[in-house]
């Protein structure tokens, strides 16, 4: 079973994809991986793509109930939601400022804590709008995308 992603073209396709969905990995863990599987370049970078911005729209429709769920059950959970606001409303000045362009280099960003997760974060705790949010947050992704593989591999790997 295991043979099917590591070899087959589909199965590197769909571990690219769910590499690239996961929080801080992004899709700057994603396009090394699926290049490290044996995809190429440009395939990697539309699977990582593809993958990254999969949770975005469950993100900015459905955080907001989660927290409040969350705070509810107290304890532990409502640290974590208190944390996750506080570093999402610092991260939110920049968008605060500048609007949709500030949350497409928010995301555009490759680094640690910026991102797809943390840009539809930042867009769900500051109530920006679904069509206001989405286009912004799906450029910056093509722009990390683009950001990571030349930096990954140089800028001949685009051509």
């Amino acid at each position: 079973m295991l043979d099917f992603f590591y070899s087959n073209p589909i199965g590197q396709f769909l571990m690219t994809v769910g590499v690239s969905m996961v929080p801080v990995l992004e899709l700057r863990g994603g396009i090394p991986f699926g290049v490290a599987l044996g995809m190429p370049i440009r395939e990697a970078l539309i699977a990582a793509i593809l993958g990254n911005f999969i949770p975005v729209p469950f993100i900015l429709l459905f955080i907001r109930s989660i927290f409040h769920w969350m705070k509810k059950r107290g304890g532990k959970f409502a640290h974590l939601v208190e944390r996750l606001e506080a570093r999402a409303h610092l991260k939110g000045q920049m968008v605060q400022k500048y609007s949709a362009i500030g949350l497409c280099i928010l995301v555009a960003i490759p680094l640690p804590g910026t991102g797809a997760w943390t840009g539809a974060l930042v867009a769900a705790i500051l109530d920006m709008q679904l069509r206001r949010a989405l286009p912004s947050i799906f450029l910056g992704v093509i722009i990390a995308a683009v950001i990571v593989t030349i930096i990954t591999y140089g800028v001949t790997a685009l051509v």
